[in-house]
Formats: structure tokens, C-alpha cells, sequence
């Protein structure tokens, strides 16, 4: 196997990964009022940040194991972006940490799970939004 087709299988085991993530926070959200929100949460969390790291293996930029969003997208090259707000930004990375363990923090409604999945929209082409 060449180097190419070595990186080519990390890139694409990214994006897979993402996916799996956006499947299942759309499954979760399937489930109506039954729908574990903070699930829902995690997984859009999770899916940014491996296209972010998608992106970063495709373009042979190093990146930390952080599931910090904001960090990661400091890590883009100059005039590139990633369609969230920076307090879009803090508010997915929050969604990695504060939702996995019991604790206090403010639960994550429904509504705020559904937005989160829209949200996840802007980081896709156009051709990979429909039914998302």
C-alpha cells in the first residue's frame, strides 16, 4: 500500500467515524419526546470533531487528541472556516465532556439537540445535506 492510499484509508476512517455519529444522533432523535437529548448532544459533538479531524489528516496538518472544537478550528489555515460561531464552538465542546457523567450542569432540552444537529448541516458540502 502506498503512503497516498495509507493516508487516503485515515482520512476516510475519519469520515466514517463522523457519519456513525451523525446516524446516530439522527436515530436518537427519532425517538421524539422519548429522545435522550444529551445523547443527541454528544454525537453531533463528536461528528464535528472528527471532520475537523477528516480534514486535518487530509490536508497533513497535525492536531492534538483534544475534543475541543474551538481548538481544533484554530488549527485551520488562513481563510478557511468552519461554520460555527466561536460560542457555537465552546457550546459543541461542552457537549463532550458535560454530558457524558452525572453532574451538574443544565441538561440539554430537545430543542437544543435538534439544534445541534441542524448546526452540524453547515460543516457538510451541499451534496451530502440532503436528508440531514
Amino acid at each position: 500500500m502506498s503512503a497516498l492510499e495509507r493516508s487516503l484509508r485515515i482520512v476516510y476512517g475519519w469520515i466514517e467515524k463522523a457519519e456513525n455519529d451523525l446516524k446516530n444522533a439522527m436515530l436518537a432523535l427519532k425517538a421524539g419526546e422519548e429522545c435522550p437529548a444529551d445523547t443527541v448532544a454528544f454525537h453531533a459533538q463528536q461528528c464535528v470533531e472528527k471532520y475537523l479531524k477528516a480534514y486535518f489528516a487530509f490536508k497533513s496538518i497535525e492536531f492534538p487528541r483534544t475534543h475541543d472544537i474551538e481548538e481544533l478550528a484554530a488549527l485551520l489555515e488562513p481563510g478557511s472556516r468552519i461554520g460555527l460561531s466561536i460560542k457555537e464552538q465552546r457550546r459543541f465542546t461542552a457537549y463532550a465532556t458535560v454530558t457524558r457523567y452525572p453532574g451538574e450542569y443544565e441538561p440539554v432540552s430537545l430543542a437544543e439537540a435538534r439544534r445541534a444537529r441542524k448546526e452540524i448541516r453547515r460543516l457538510l458540502p451541499k451534496e451530502a445535506r440532503r436528508g440531514r
